[in-house]
């Protein structure tokens, strides 16, 4: 994309109600603009990056065997009255009626409605496993939104729901769930460890959250700094094996939020193994059994004859609060650095001196190059200072910048630097293109 045709309102001053780095971050990025408290639109490097969110986490559910649907964002409070929690959810559900005066509400999660298509659809125990997953946008009426998209009220979530004919098979499920989260973090080149946490609102006896470290997480976190150190399972692995051995190596190591914190088993640990932080949320994984299933009859023939209530998990990724939390754990005082993985554009092609017709062309002829090769580039064609034009490329983060001027061509030579570390190395255009294909 060249930056002459793109739409990149970038902010030299940091906007006042911007409380934490990465919603004063993504506002001077140009990712998002508030529309109203808590509501944002999404610009377009945001809305790149929320696409490569969504990329790796389809990657990642297709993977592990779950199926794409999508939900409505309106569900009938019918539904929600069938499982009891329509008035117990709360003021943070917006609760609406139609022109026909019937309730709805905007659905700030999914299980009722997903429950609602298992039962009018599936009969026999022999149709499960089935795992159901969406990517959608949801609702929730926080009191006091704030930190930009980390507590927003309009955010949108990846939410998976699992379907077994008993305790045993949805136990593997959650682990199936388990595991491709672990690589679907990795992936997208965050750190983000499974603790022990509260199941609030969804229910169930079993549920981990998925927390990635930094100094402005909402709260305190405690774990074995083992946990740290564990590996994420790689491309082989089998989502129908055995996956409780890679579970257990996890969860056995001590990690809890702030609501399930053992201090006297924290404390036991070696005191050089105890790690206290701050934590954000992207991520959570539960059982609940037959919690929906048994009010609203989503029920199976069992291998016995008889009917059998379901057993359920859910499974919810903070899509559009990953790119806050990524922002929050890759950062430095001059802007975002995205994972090559994520990166609305891989390489920032700068050119020095617009109008000079030797540089003009040899940044044209490396923009078509990288292009056709399958690299995103962002083409910086526009005149400017050359401060101003590194700036603004630090800031939006792009993992590459490709830097070239007349000096340099005159010597044969184009500058490349790498965002994440600083180096820079002047070299020839085709060791520069050599090396950026080298690194995807």
């Amino acid at each position: 994309m060249r930056l002459s045709r793109s739409f990149l309102p970038t902010l030299r001053e940091t906007p006042k109600e911007a409380e934490i780095v990465s919603h004063r971050l993504m506002l001077r990025a140009g990712l998002i603009r508030q529309q109203s408290a808590g509501i944002y639109s999404w610009l377009p490097l945001g809305q790149k990056v929320l696409s490569n969110i969504q990329r790796i986490v389809r990657e990642e559910q297709d993977r592990a065997g779950a199926v794409e649907i999508l939900m409505p964002t309106l569900q009938s409070a019918d539904l929600w009255r069938e499982s009891g929690r329509y008035d117990d959810y709360g003021k943070e559900m917006l609760r609406i009626q139609d022109r026909q005066e019937r309730e709805m509400l905007y659905g700030p999660t999914n299980e009722e409605m997903v429950t609602d298509i298992f039962r009018s659809y599936v009969r026999s125990y022999k149709e499960l496993p089935l795992n159901l997953y969406h990517i959608q946008w949801k609702f929730r009426d926080e009191l006091r939104p704030r930190f930009g998209v980390m507590r927003g009220r309009e955010f949108l979530m990846k939410d998976a729901y699992s379907f077994d004919i008993d305790e045993a098979s949805a136990r593997r499920a959650y682990n199936r769930m388990f595991v491709a989260y672990l690589r679907t973090f990795d992936r997208l080149g965050v750190k983000a460890i499974p603790m022990r946490a509260d199941s609030g609102p969804i229910g169930g006896d079993a549920t981990h959250e998925f927390i990635v470290l930094a100094s402005t997480g909402e709260s305190a976190v405690f774990l074995d700094k083992a946990a740290l150190d564990t590996p994420v399972p790689g491309d082989d692995i089998d989502f129908y094996g055995d996956l409780t051995p890679i579970v257990a190596a996890w969860t056995e190591k001590y990690a809890a939020t702030e609501e399930m914190h053992d201090k006297a088993v924290f404390e036991a640990l070696p005191e050089e193994n105890r790690v206290e932080a701050r934590g954000i949320e992207v991520g959570q994984v539960f059982y609940f059994g037959t919690k929906y299933s048994e009010p609203m009859g989503a029920k199976v023939t069992g291998p016995d004859g008889v009917e059998h209530a379901v057993h359920m998990g859910s499974y919810g990724i903070g899509v559009s609060r990953l790119v806050a939390a990524i922002i929050e754990a890759s950062h430095d005082e001059a802007g975002i650095i995205w994972p090559e993985s994520i990166a609305p554009y891989k390489v920032g092609l700068i050119n020095l001196k617009v109008g000079d017709a030797a540089t003009d062309l040899a940044c044209d002829q490396l923009y078509e190059r990288l292009t056709k090769a399958g690299i995103e580039v962002l083409y910086d064609d526009v005149e400017g200072r050359a401060g101003a034009k590194f700036a603004t490329m630090d800031l939006i983060g792009l993992p590459w910048q490709l830097i070239v001027g007349p000096k340099g061509l005159e010597r044969g030579e184009v500058e490349l630097k790498q965002r994440a570390t600083g180096d820079r190395e002047s070299i020839s255009v085709d060791a520069a293109v050599a090396k950026l294909l080298g690194s995807s």
